[in-house]
């Protein structure tokens, strides 16, 4: 029985054999690798990582296609919002005793990928990579230089904790229903020896910060520090999209 992509899951589905095989090429299964799917879908991604790794975890949200994948001997499902899913608690059971070791892949639904992002930072520690196709634009975010349109606060939370990499276009015609928008594949590779900011309290200062992109931070930034007693130097006679990363995280670092 073919199934109905469902619009509030944010459903398109992967077709393209060649785009489907080049995604495969960068992610690079090797058998045996610790890996979890986030939306598995109708499995285009799906068979070929299986066929290399001997064995997968997807996450699947949609009763539907997860009874499908349930009668696929080699697959573990997990029926769940990926926002509930504990990630840690994965990277524990699927590798024991390995730091950094869970490989984390996935077609993310437009609608909830920045959330998902956040959710997954909380977890670099345990992930050795990430590979996600996402809305092209939100990938131009995550990878944006200073100084650019593009360079926002998921810039400057996300290239804080990982390196990242635009590996490949996916035009609309790749899906099944074709989206309106452009997509992308993005390499997350979390670092080694990231920068102990609190994660809150960078994100509370970069939201600050990015608030009104048009002001100077004095009028922004400025004022929130001064209301927390900061009393160090940073040059609030900037915009926020002129701050690199390093100085955000720095600052951060000096905040009580």
């Amino acid at each position: 029985m073919k199934h109905i992509p469902r619009k509030r899951f944010g459903q398109h589905f992967l077709a393209d054999e060649g785009i489907i095989d080049a995604i495969v090429r960068e992610i690079a299964p090797r058998p045996g690798d610790p890996m979890v799917e986030i939306g598995p879908g109708l499995a285009a991604l799906t068979q070929p990582l299986v066929e290399r790794l001997g064995h997968l975890t997807v996450v699947e949200l949609d009763r539907d296609l997860a009874a499908r994948l349930r009668s696929h001997g080699q697959l573990r499902v997990i029926e769940s919002d990926v926002l509930k899913v504990d990630f840690g608690a994965l990277a524990q059971e699927l590798a024991p005793g390995q730091d950094a070791a869970l490989r984390v892949v996935g077609n993310l639904p437009y609608n909830i990928s920045t959330p998902i992002l956040f959710h997954l930072l909380a977890f670099a520690g345990r992930i050795a990579d990430q590979h996600f196709m996402l809305q092209k634009e939100v990938i131009d975010r995550m990878v944006a230089a200073p100084a650019t349109a593009d360079y926002g606060r998921l810039s400057v939370m996300l290239q804080w904790r990982y390196a990242m990499e635009n590996v490949l276009f996916v035009p609309p015609e790749s899906f099944d229903p074709p989206p309106r928008v452009d997509s992308a594949v993005v390499r997350m590779v979390p670092r080694a020896q990231p920068a102990p900011v609190r994660p809150p309290l960078l994100e509370e200062l970069v939201q600050t910060a990015f608030s009104q992109r048009r002001k100077l931070l004095r009028h922004t930034l400025g004022k929130w520090l001064d209301a927390k007693g900061f009393a160090g130097n940073f040059d609030t006679q900037r915009r926020a999209e002129e701050v690199p990363v390093d100085e955000y995280v720095a600052l951060a670092l000096e905040l009580p």
